[in-house]
C-alpha cells in the first residue's frame, strides 16, 4: 500500500496546517508540553494571572525560560529544527532527547530521567488537564504520533504571529500580558486589561478566579478542536459587555461563534488574504476595539493613540 505525505514548506511564514493532517501529532505535543509545563509550574514562583505557567516562543521552538532550581535555573526547550528536546543549565550543562514518535508515558519517562541526571528533582501532577478523557502522563500509551515536518510547520506559525501580536501589543499603556503559549489550552495568546476588578465568576474555581480577576480583552492562536475544524484566531472579553457579539468587526471573514462566547478568524481566511498580517492586525484591533467601547474602558488613559 504506498502512501501520500504532504511536503510542508518549511521556509513559509503561513504554511497550510490542515487540523487532519496532523491531528495525532498535535494530540501528542498537546501532552508533552503539558509534561513539560508542569515542571516550570512546580519550580517558578507564583505570578498574578497564573503568568508563571506559559512558555514562549524561541528562534527554534518553545521554551520555559530559565526555571529557579537551587542556586541556579535551567532551561527546557523544544526544537521543532533539530527536532528534540533539549535541558540546558546555568552551571554549563546541555542535555538532550529527541523528539520523535514515542508515547507519552515513554517521553514522561525519559524527560524526567534526563532532569535527574543534570541534578533536578522534581515532582508534578500527573493528570493532563483541559482536555476530555484525560489519561494519565504516565499511563499514556495511546499518544504518540510525531511529525516533525507538521511540528515544525505550527512552530513557524507561531514565530510569525508572536511577532504580531507583539505589534498590537506596542501601542497599550495599561496592563497587558507578554506574548506566551499556554500548554493546557494549546494556544498562544496576549491580553490587555481595564484596570478594573472583574465581578467574580459564579461557581468559578481558584483558577478560574484568578485568571479572570480583571476585566480582559483577549485575543489568540489556536489550532482547532471540537467543532471548530481547523486553526483560528478568537478573540474574547471578560467580562462579556452587552452587544459584544453584534458589534461589526474586521475583516469580514470574522464571525461571532456563539456557544464559544468569542469572535474567530480561521487561519485559511488569513493565509489566503491578500496581506495575512494587516487581516491579522484588523482582527486583533477591531475586536479589541468593541471590547474596550463596550466595557467603557478609559481609553484616553490606556492607549499610546486613543481614538478621537
Amino acid at each position: 500500500m504506498s502512501v501520500t505525505k504532504t511536503v510542508v514548506d518549511s521556509s513559509e511564514s503561513w504554511p497550510a496546517l490542515p487540523l487532519s493532517a496532523w491531528a495525532d501529532t498535535y494530540a501528542t505535543l498537546h501532552m508533552w508540553t503539558q509534561i513539560v509545563g508542569k515542571v516550570r509550574l512546580a519550580l517558578s514562583p507564583h505570578v498574578n494571572h497564573w503568568w508563571e505557567v506559559p512558555l514562549y516562543v524561541s528562534a527554534r521552538g518553545l521554551t520555559t525560560s530559565p526555571i529557579p532550581y537551587g542556586k541556579g535555573v535551567f532551561e527546557v526547550q523544544f526544537d521543532f529544527i533539530d527536532h528534540r528536546l533539549e535541558v540546558t543549565t546555568s552551571g554549563g550543562e546541555t542535555k538532550s532527547i529527541p523528539l520523535a514518535p514515542r508515547t507519552v508515558a515513554e517521553f514522561h519517562a525519559e524527560f524526567f530521567s534526563l532532569l535527574r541526571s543534570l541534578g533536578v528533582d522534581v515532582k508534578i501532577w500527573n493528570m493532563p488537564v483541559e482536555i476530555p478523557n484525560p489519561i494519565r502522563f504516565d499511563e499514556d500509551h495511546v499518544h504518540g504520533a510525531y511529525d516533525p515536518q507538521y511540528a515544525n510547520a505550527f512552530w513557524r506559525i507561531l514565530v510569525t504571529v508572536d511577532e504580531i501580536f507583539k505589534e498590537f501589543r506596542c501601542p497599550f499603556l495599561g496592563k497587558v500580558s507578554p506574548v506566551h503559549f499556554f500548554w493546557g489550552s494549546f494556544d498562544l495568546a496576549v491580553t490587555r486589561f481595564s484596570g478594573r476588578r472583574a465581578p467574580e465568576r459564579p461557581g468559578a474555581d481558584a483558577i478560574t478566579r484568578e485568571a479572570y480577576s480583571h476585566e480582559a480583552s483577549s485575543v489568540g492562536f489556536w489550532p482547532g478542536g471540537g467543532d471548530i475544524k481547523g486553526a483560528a484566531f478568537y478573540s474574547y472579553a471578560a467580562p462579556t459587555p452587552a452587544g459584544f457579539g453584534e458589534r461589526p468587526v474586521r475583516p469580514a471573514a470574522a464571525f461571532y461563534h456563539k456557544e464559544l462566547g468569542e469572535f474567530l478568524l480561521m487561519y485559511d481566511d488569513v493565509r489566503a488574504s491578500a496581506s495575512p498580517r494587516d487581516a491579522l492586525l484588523d482582527f486583533c484591533q477591531s475586536t479589541y476595539d468593541a471590547a474596550a467601547d463596550l466595557g467603557h474602558w478609559d481609553r484616553m488613559a490606556l492607549e499610546k493613540s486613543p481614538p478621537k
